[in-house]
């Protein structure tokens, strides 16, 4: 049980600073927000590739949940940027 909570949480983690790195500018959201993002891509995206494929073939260990989760909280943090107006692009 812990080292599945923890495979979550370095998962997340992952997942999380791919996302902010991939969203142009500069984010000030700290290393739990980042995890916590991560997270929710990869639920979110696992619900989503489960209903578009069969679920026996997401996991951890396969590129289309990986792609999944990262797009996911991409969207997320794009969504939550542009609620909150936290990041703004400088020109």
């Amino acid at each position: 049980m812990i080292l599945t909570i923890l495979g979550w949480i370095v998962f997340g983690l992952i997942v999380g600073f791919i996302a902010r790195a991939l969203v142009p500018g500069k984010d000030n959201i700290g290393i739990l927000p980042t995890i916590g993002l991560g997270i929710l891509g990869s639920v979110v995206g696992g619900v989503l590739g489960s209903l578009l494929f069969s679920p026996h073939q997401l996991s951890f260990k396969s590129p289309v949940g990986w792609i999944g989760s990262i797009v996911v909280a991409i969207i997320l943090l794009v969504v939550y940027n542009k609620a909150t107006g936290r990041k703004r692009v400088r020109h």
